[in-house]
């Protein structure tokens, strides 16, 4: 260590808000398929990219046809892995949306639909299928929370096999999806952290990261809607330190909404504005 670098790291440690450690591993940025107005369909891979994102996650819309999901043809897959491919965009997770309508938590559509969707993220190289608890199919009591965890249970070795992680997304407690994790003895059930979900329901979403840890956490959301990331009330200082202190590894994703309705150029703002922050502490 030269007498520069030196000077500079003291510096950082005695200012107030001393930059992270740029040891701490890297935290790539994707974007939602369905934020860029481009949900289920290919054209959002190509999009990712001219915007500077590094990954996408793409939803397995809510057409059923055929007693299908959209995205169990073959043809389709072809279209997204070759995107992925050529633009040089990692499909970082798909979002099972139809749990949107059979909830998870009291229709056997929803348990048919999670099992569907494993082969089917499995042969786009994605890893993570996010499963949605939100409006009716939220899940508000101990009882919900304790089925869908033996759900899980049942569904998990499939996962396992494949090597694809089920993520729960929801309105609950890091306590309570600690407790369906357990109950479903599975190591591929684990949470997609959306951090304007927690602070909404008032959850202090730093001291939520920490105590899941990296390894309960499989990926995150990135968003404060309706605002501009670093303009709204989450302290996005505070969640990259969180994040950086678990030493998470992967993609925190932007579920961010278009203020100006202008969707390229917000989703442009927000992703620059994240990469800004992170550079300046050492991510």
């Amino acid at each position: 260590m030269n007498r520069r670098t030196f000077l500079g790291g003291a510096a950082a440690a005695l200012a107030g808000s001393a930059p992270l450690a740029a040891a701490h591993p890297k935290l790539e940025i994707g974007v939602t398929d369905w934020n860029l107005g481009l949900t289920g369909k290919v054209e959002a891979v190509a999009l990712a990219r001219k915007l500077g994102f590094e990954g996408v996650q793409i939803s397995l819309g809510r057409k059923i046809e055929n007693n299908q999901l959209p995205l169990a043809s073959a043809e389709v897959q072809a279209r997204y892995l070759e995107a992925a491919k050529t633009q040089g965009v990692a499909l970082v997770s798909t979002c099972l949306d139809i749990l949107h309508t059979n909830y998870l938590k009291n229709d056997p559509l929803g348990r048919k639909w999670v099992a569907d969707s494993i082969p089917i993220t499995k042969k786009l190289n994605a890893k993570v299928i996010l499963l949605p608890f939100f409006g009716k199919g939220a899940l508000s009591t101990p009882a919900e929370m304790d089925y869908v965890g033996d759900v899980l249970r049942e569904l998990g070795p499939e996962a396992e096999k494949a090597g694809v992680v089920l993520a729960l997304e929801n309105t609950i407690s890091a306590p309570d999806n600690m407790r369906i994790m357990d109950r479903s003895r599975s190591k591929s059930v684990l949470v997609y952290y959306d951090i304007g979900n927690s602070t909404n329901g008032g959850f202090d979403i730093a001291k939520e990261i920490r105590l899941l840890g990296k390894k309960r956490i499989c990926q995150l959301h990135f968003k404060d809607n309706p605002h501009y990331l670093g303009e709204g009330k989450i302290d996005m200082v505070a969640v990259l330190h969180a994040i950086a202190d678990i030493e998470y590894r992967g993609y925190a994703v932007l579920e961010t909404d278009s203020p100006s309705k202008a969707i390229e150029a917000d989703m442009k703002r927000n992703h620059t504005y994240v990469k800004r922050l992170m550079s300046q502490n050492g991510m």
